[in-house]
């Protein structure tokens, strides 16, 4: 693909150089090359003002080397229009653009929103392998983490919960897939708007981005009333909880390797001298070799572990557990029809 550097020269010099090279820096360090028109970087955009501004300055720093993308979901009247200002915008950079088109079989059933996250990352994962882009880069920033923060620690969450979002990650599994990268983590949300404000242009609003019914929207609003919450020290925290959900998944593949063998029509664990939370991980993992699908968390797996180290068998998650010097897991028989 051949990949136009021509450009309105008034919207990318509104990106000063110190913020290419700030963008160039954090861009190394979650996709560890540069792009180039041979291999371009993907961006997806909204239209709203974080990824706009992951739009200019992507542009900036790397001319001729970016594309665009914007899924359309169809869940908004005004989502084509948006979809279309995208492109206007990227038109007058000399970016191209594409609109990805819902695809209503990948909403069918579940949560609506969490069906539409993953029919956003499947187009965008089919369009970059399309255009031979390595990354999709998309917009979150220091507010987005902070926020997230708040609200797994409402709930309870462990340290995986809490961890800020991977800077980096597959878009999908399997050798060669494009990765979806995240180099605005140590931006705030001010910082980018002052970005595209200086540009002249007018994000799109998405109303329920200030909505009080949901619970980001109320998480928003807390932090901007409340000074003793900076989002930056709270997204701080959020990365220095990563660094130990890194450290101690290390440990876990460790003993893993270690403790476990297949044997006796399914799987043996070795449980003795572990800390509770290496533990969880061993079993959970275990769980997911037996039947293939993703554990039960929290209280469900703390149930097990308990059942089993009081001498029963327990069953989760269709695997059964027998205690012993080493657990077994073998996937639990079929349900009899009375």
């Amino acid at each position: 693909m051949r990949i136009s550097a021509a450009s309105d020269a008034s919207l990318i010099d509104a990106i000063a150089g110190e913020d290419i090279a700030r963008f160039t820096a954090g861009w190394l360090a979650v996709a560890g090359r540069l792009p180039e028109s041979a291999a371009p970087a993907g961006v997806a955009v909204s239209g709203g003002t974080d990824s706009l501004a992951l739009l200019l300055l992507a542009r900036a720093a790397f001319p001729g080397a970016v594309i665009a993308a914007t899924v359309d979901h169809g869940l908004r009247a005004e989502s084509a229009e948006e979809a279309a200002f995208v492109a206007a915008v990227c038109a007058r950079i000399g970016v191209p653009h594409t609109i990805l088109p819902p695809r209503p079989e990948m909403l069918v059933g579940g949560n609506l929103q969490d069906r539409a996250r993953a029919m956003r990352y499947r187009c965008l994962a089919d369009w970059a392998t399309a255009c031979a882009a390595r990354w999709v880069a998309v917009a979150h920033q220091q507010d987005d983490v902070a926020e997230t923060f708040l609200l797994r620690a409402r709930r309870g969450a462990g340290l995986g919960g809490l961890a800020a979002m991977l800077p980096a990650r597959p878009l999908r599994a399997g050798g060669g897939a494009p990765s979806l990268v995240r180099p605005l983590l140590g931006w705030s949300r001010a910082e980018l708007a002052a970005r595209v404000s200086a540009a002249g242009i007018v994000a799109v609003e998405d109303p329920s981005n200030r909505h009080p019914r949901f619970d980001r929207s109320r998480a928003r609003a807390l932090l901007a009333d409340s000074p003793e919450l900076p989002p930056a020290r709270l997204a701080r925290a959020a990365s220095n909880l990563r660094d130990a959900e890194t450290a101690l998944a290390w440990a876990a593949a460790r003993e893993w390797a270690a403790r476990a063998e297949s044997g006796q029509g399914g799987l043996l664990l070795e449980m003795a001298d572990l800390p509770h939370e290496l533990r969880r991980r061993l079993v959970a993992r275990a769980l997911n070799m037996v039947n293939a699908a993703p554990p039960p968390r929290g209280s469900g797996l703390d149930r097990l572990i308990a059942a089993v180290d009081a001498g029963q068998v327990a069953t989760l998650a269709g695997v059964v557990v027998r205690p012993g010097p080493r657990w077994h897991f073998a996937p639990a028989p079929p349900h009899r029809s009375p």
